[in-house]
């Protein structure tokens, strides 16, 4: 049911937004993004990218995000949009939509908003529930 090669997001992190930075305004990127830092503005992978976003434990974002790939476990505020698949860890909270191809949900994350399946007219929507 689940494919480790088509849910498996790339590993390599080329840009890090480390704890106690703060950006005002909106990030593009390609490639790989931790942020460990605050963001108040939208985060999207550049047109044509595959992109993958770690927000660890300390990050919050205020804006919009839309990417291939992440991993939460941090805070956002604004809607969620994941093309391929999204990794919500125990500690990650989202206030506002959820959009997404492929979900996997700890116990303890929390969304605040609809959860909205982008379904290729082929697959249906995954969703996985882990406990820890």
């Amino acid at each position: 049911m689940f494919s480790k090669n088509k849910n498996k997001m790339p590993s390599k992190i080329d840009t890090l937004i480390g704890a106690g930075t703060r950006i005002e305004g909106n990030i593009h990127f390609s490639g790989g993004l931790r942020v460990d830092g605050i963001v108040n503005g939208d985060i999207n992978e550049a047109p044509g990218a595959v992109g993958a976003l770690v927000l660890s434990e300390q990050a919050q974002v205020e804006g919009a995000v839309t990417v291939s790939h992440l991993v939460l476990n941090g805070n956002v505020v604004g809607p969620v949009r994941a093309n391929e698949f999204i990794e919500l860890q125990p500690k990650s909270r989202i206030v506002g939509d959820v959009y997404y191809k492929s979900l996997e949900m700890h116990t303890g994350a929390v969304i605040e908003g609809k959860l909205v399946p982008l379904a290729d007219s082929n697959d249906a929507p995954q969703i996985k529930m882990v406990e820890n």
